[in-house]
């Protein structure tokens, strides 16, 4: 970060914490003064004359504002903290290529994993047995290809693909939609901490103490694509905040894959859409590295390559296209239900595969 001084930096986070003042009116506002100490201390009239709403301007100089950067500036001088402001020279450089960039990116962990090559990775929060199995593989192979492995720490895939990273020894980014005093979803507060001791890292461009809210998902989302080479969507269903990451990645120039699925699974749908729109079908990955040459630093070892599934048994192999009922699989397989249901039970026993409100599914790792 540059040298500013003490007061300039709680102007910038007291400036951060005002209601309405978004990243492009944050901007706009600051670019308008020397510095954002003088931008703090402007009257009304001059951020009025900027188009400027007098709700951004009113709580500027409260309590609750003044006490709350206290709170940042504390927070920063622990251990592993950071804060990146837009005119850091060490400010991601893909990030700062959008328009609505963050001014400011809270960071837990290791700040320099945004500059080093990404590789998106999202998907459904309610993901099939495979999905997360298919997310966790993916993400170790790239992870130990060499690639940092980006995601929103929410529940289904974004855990899967953080938590595949994690076990190959290898580097992920979360970034939340909350602050980083806020942690969410709350069953993902070990692994945030596993990923940060991991060497990995937490991004937030919201307050420290931001809490869920439903509008700044979706706003995260473009930090997540804008940080990354490309986003790979494995698992979605067409209503899915996936598509919308997907959708911003395209938008911002980068490259998006799409792992297709069953055509009996809702959770494929979101997929095959986005492969009908241009992205390009992924079936391992080779698919990912080989569009991305030149990005990956190491080859992509035997150990490394996901494990390939057996398909030497019709029931598994069944599973693996989709989740199916216990009747299903024996109408699909054309065996009696009886035989059906022993060979789940030897197959639950061995924990390949577990039921799941009614369903059967290959068990996630």
């Amino acid at each position: 970060m540059p040298v500013i001084s003490p007061a300039e930096l709680e102007a910038r986070l007291r400036l951060h914490l005002l209601p309405e003042l978004g990243p492009r009116r944050l901007r706009k506002l600051v670019s308008a003064f020397p510095d954002a100490a003088s931008a703090l201390s402007a009257p009304a009239s001059a951020w009025r004359s900027l188009g400027l709403p007098p709700s951004c301007a009113e709580p500027r100089r409260s309590a609750e504002i003044r006490e709350r950067a206290s709170a940042a500036l504390a927070w920063l001088e622990q251990p592993g903290r950071h804060l990146l402001c837009w005119d850091d020279p060490d400010y991601p450089a893909l990030l700062a290529e959008l328009p609505d960039a963050p001014p400011l990116l809270f960071i837990a962990g290791d700040p320099t994993l945004l500059e080093r090559p990404q590789l998106a990775m999202v998907g459904s929060r309610r993901a099939s047995r495979n999905g997360l199995d298919n997310a966790w593989a993916f993400s170790r192979s790239l992870a130990s290809a060499g690639f940092v492995i980006t995601s929103g720490l929410a529940l289904g895939i974004d855990g899967a693909a953080h938590q595949g990273a994690l076990d190959a020894g290898g580097k992920t980014v979360a970034v939340l939609g909350t602050g980083l005093e806020r942690l969410y979803p709350q069953r993902h507060v070990a692994l945030a901490r596993q990923i940060v001791e991991g060497g990995g890292a937490l991004v937030s461009e919201l307050p420290l103490d931001c809490p869920p809210q439903a509008s700044n998902f979706p706003r995260r989302n473009r930090i997540i694509s804008g940080l990354s080479l490309g986003v790979l969507v494995v698992e979605a269903s067409p209503s899915s905040g996936s598509l919308i990451t997907a959708r911003l990645a395209a938008e911002q120039g980068r490259e998006v894959y799409a792992i297709p699925g069953s055509i009996h699974h809702p959770g494929a749908r979101g997929c095959h859409q986005l492969i009908r729109q241009g992205a390009a079908l992924v079936e391992s990955v080779e698919d990912v590295l080989e569009a991305l040459r030149g990005w990956q630093r190491v080859e992509l070892s035997a150990e490394a390559r996901p494990m390939p599934p057996q398909t030497d048994d019709p029931l598994l192999r069944e599973l693996r296209a989709a989740p199916r009922s216990s009747e299903a699989l024996a109408l699909a397989l054309e065996l009696p239900l009886g035989r059906v249901l022993a060979q789940l039970t030897e197959l639950e026993v061995e924990g390949q595969v577990a039921c799941d409100n009614g369903l059967w599914a290959v068990a996630s790792r």
